[in-house]
């Protein structure tokens, strides 16, 4: 793909856009970065952008600038759908994403783990599976580590894994990852999807350029994963939560609370032992399936496997114990930003849960809540901009009613005075944070001192 000389507009600086922007400034581009935010609302983006040498143009997208592009690449978080850039693609103007970009020149072999939940989890499970064997691995994507870091610098490595979204899926055409996997899919992002088969469409693209000697790993047992990957040209694998009578038990991994079986004929057959790991819940025994697999095809052997599954922790704001408190269990689940999350979240608790909800919604019915939260809530705490909306729906479910806090310290002492000892205070919030919070870390640490503050 030739740069030098071309003229490339990136739309979107954020972390991926100042990475691209980096790029292709070392590539020779004539470069220009536009945003619709101003320049004081970018920090210390804008400052990098201009140590760079280029273009910037900032507090909105100019339709001549975007025209007179050779190449546009965008960020995941901006939609691909605006109008702007439908104008340039009638023109003839190739929209890319920096996952897109920079796997045109990436030449290891990319790991892509995708899916509504558990990508994160997934991605450096399997990440920390292939060092512990040995290999020398850069895990990045959507995890937070854009790709385009490595380009130029991957000779020394072995894999990549990349955690993907399905916003970084939509602007890919020629992404081609050796190993895909995809984990599930609910209704999540409906705020930019209008509908959840167009939002499981986005996830399928993951497989578009596979061929025959690559791997497809899915969710046997969920229905818009198994409908996006049945016509897959590379070898599937699915694993299953249960034994399964459709001869798919034949090739993959069947899911027991104790162990993983794995059968993949002439890769791979034995099992991972689970009553070691830190990772509670059915779940994380999806994502260790799924991230066992995907070492498998790559040469890792099970002792390493198992190890890397025995060692691994928790990650931080993914049902992260936080501190018990005069017997109260506290945990973090600030990135449960979708109802299929917080549904996840409470089928690891056989405790009574004080519940704390709210933030933005991104188009869900919270309805679909309530049979888990009379199941297994004992009292709801909402707050943010979806709190009366979440109040209307789901405020008679749990036995002990529901109330209103007005932020996240405030929600931390009325579920703490809901709270026994026995119990669990859960942030599972369903939502996303952008009402109250700049993301879903931050958020996540305001609950850590709103619960230390407690002691």
């Amino acid at each position: 793909m030739q740069l030098s000389g071309q003229k490339v507009v990136v739309v979107g600086l954020a972390r991926s856009g100042l990475s691209v922007a980096r790029f292709l400034a070392d590539q020779n581009a004539r470069v220009t970065v536009t945003d619709q935010a101003a320049e004081q609302g970018l920090g210390p983006f804008a400052e990098e952008a201009r140590r760079l040498g280029v273009h910037l143009e900032l507090g909105g997208h100019r339709a001549e600038t975007l025209a007179a592009a050779d190449l546009i690449v965008i960020s995941p978080g901006v939609p691909h759908t605006i109008q702007p850039l439908e104008r340039a693609r009638q023109s003839g103007i190739p929209v890319i994403g920096e996952v897109e970009l920079a796997a045109r020149f990436i030449g290891k072999p990319i790991l892509a783990v995708s899916g509504t939940n558990g990508k994160t989890t997934t991605t450096e499970l399997l990440g920390r599976m292939l060092a512990v064997a040995g290999k020398e691995v850069y895990v990045g994507g959507n995890i937070g580590n854009p790709l385009i870091d490595i380009v130029g610098r991957d000779e020394e490595l072995d894999l990549v894994v990349a955690e993907i979204s399905s916003f970084q899926l939509d602007t890919a055409s020629a992404f081609r990852p050796h190993v895909a996997v995809l984990l599930n899919i609910s209704p999540d992002h409906l705020d930019r999807y209008d509908s959840i088969e167009h939002y499981a469409a986005s996830k399928g693209r993951l497989f578009m350029n596979q061929g025959p000697g690559d791997f497809a790993i899915c969710n046997g047992g969920d229905d818009l994963v198994q409908g996006q990957c049945r016509s897959v040209r590379s070898r599937l694998l699915n694993f299953y939560a249960r034994p399964c009578n459709n001869g798919g038990q034949g090739q993959g991994a069947i899911i027991t609370p104790r162990q993983i079986a794995i059968t993949v004929p002439e890769v791979a057959e034995g099992r991972i032992e689970l009553s070691r790991t830190t990772l509670v819940g059915p779940h994380n025994r999806e994502n260790i399936a799924a991230a066992s697999l995907a070492a498998l095809t790559v040469g890792v052997e099970f002792e390493a496997i198992q190890k890397a599954v025995d060692g691994f922790q928790a990650l931080a704001h993914r049902l992260e114990p936080v501190a018990t408190v005069k017997g109260v269990q506290f945990v973090n689940d600030s990135k449960a930003t979708n109802v299929d999350a917080v549904i996840r979240a409470l089928e690891c608790f056989e405790r009574p849960v004080v519940l704390i909800m709210g933030g933005r919604n991104k188009g869900y019915d919270f309805g679909m809540l309530s049979r888990h939260v009379s199941e297994r809530v004992k009292r709801l705490v909402v707050m943010g901009e979806s709190g009366k909306e979440i109040l209307e729906t789901l405020g008679t479910a749990p036995a002990q009613g529901a109330e209103t806090a007005l932020d996240m310290a405030d929600a931390v002492r009325r579920a703490y005075a809901a709270s026994e000892a026995g119990d669990t205070v859960l942030l599972s919030p369903a939502c996303a944070s952008f009402d109250m919070f700049a993301n879903y870390a931050e958020r996540g640490e305001a609950f850590r001192r709103s619960v230390g503050e407690l002691a």
